[in-house]
């Protein structure tokens, strides 16, 4: 079952070493001239929400958000997710990393571990999104098994709008402690269900809609 992560030296490193690896690309991206881009560590990660089922590794969920597509047109998804992967290869590559791996939401690192201290295994997931109308769109790489064949799309993030007005007045009246119980609540729920179609992110708007509307 899910547990919150308490080694805050741990989450310290991590977090770090991450966020410092994923600024590195938003200023190659940008440096480059091709579109412009900013980057932030979301929902779970975040909010200091970072469960651990078991002993089993963990992730940091980045959001690399499209500020202006330049050269791309923004409907060009397959231009758009193979240019990113290939600049976060360069940005890895140059950090001892290996190369991503491209799947169906994000773009997923191979799995480190410290040298000292905590040995759980990290990666990072960084999914490319849009904004609009105070949404979120991410895109979506549907695979086929044939490249060709494959489709690149825009998925909006059901129930994301004005989430982070709901995530600050729900702080302002103290009730932080019940979205971390919620949000524990349902990542247990879905691991119970063997439901793997739920991202952390997913979970954790979830549970902030489900609070605020609460009260």
């Amino acid at each position: 079952m899910y547990h919150f992560i308490e080694d805050k030296d741990f989450l310290k490193r991590m977090k770090s070493l991450c966020s410092d690896i994923v600024n590195q690309l938003v200023q190659q991206i940008n440096g480059d001239g091709e579109m412009r881009v900013k980057a932030n560590l979301v929902g779970s990660g975040a909010k200091n929400l970072i469960t651990q089922n078991e002993n089993n590794p963990i992730d940091l969920d980045y959001n690399l958000e499209i500020v202006d597509s330049g050269s791309f047109d923004i409907n060009d998804g397959t231009g758009i997710k193979e240019y990113v992967r290939k600049q976060f290869n360069i940005v890895l590559n140059a950090n001892e990393w290996g190369d991503c791996q491209d799947s169906t939401s994000a773009l997923t690192t191979e799995q480190r571990i410290f040298k000292n201290g905590n040995k759980t295994p990290y990666s990072i997931d960084l999914c490319i999104i849009a904004t609009s109308d105070d949404a979120w769109f991410r895109l979506i790489h549907e695979k086929t098994g044939y490249f060709n064949r494959d489709r690149w799309y825009w998925n909006k993030g059901r129930n994301s709008e004005k989430m982070q007005q709901k995530v600050n007045w729900l702080k302002e009246n103290d009730l932080w402690l019940e979205v971390r119980d919620t949000y524990l609540e349902k990542k247990n729920m879905y691991l119970r269900r063997n439901d793997h179609d739920h991202s952390s992110f997913m979970i954790y708007i979830e549970a902030v809609n489900e609070v605020y509307n609460r009260h």
